[in-house]
């Protein structure tokens, strides 16, 4: 794991937004993993996309309160029961305004 600007400290109340971008590698294509981030990050009410990546990896870019993108990146580690998940980079940079929605996107991106 990498952490790019780290995430800070968050605690009861905590109205810090941040970026987070994860790059997550394994058994991450064909087994819901994309749909498994789109209810997690919405459930969190997190703004972003996940995508699938060539190399079979997926990309997941989201926005929200910092205590809500930290536990995001708990279930990102744990994943959907079908997959694997046996790599995962994340950087955290300042928030861009992405505003609310998060999206599930086709393809590969490389970026908003």
């Amino acid at each position: 794991m990498s952490r790019v600007g780290g995430a800070g400290a968050s605690g009861p109340g905590d109205t810090a937004r941040r970026r987070l971008e994860a790059i997550v590698s394994g058994r991450v294509h064909g087994v819901g993993f994309r749909a498994f981030v789109l209810r997690e990050a919405r459930s969190l009410g997190l703004g972003g996309w996940v995508a699938n990546e060539p190399d079979g990896s997926v990309h997941v870019v989201a926005e929200g309160p910092t205590a809500a993108c930290e536990a995001f990146v708990v279930a990102l580690r744990a994943g959907p029961p079908a997959s694997v998940v046996t790599g995962l980079s994340l950087s955290w940079l300042a928030d861009t305004g992405l505003g609310p929605g998060f999206e599930i996107r086709s393809g590969w991106h490389r970026g908003d």
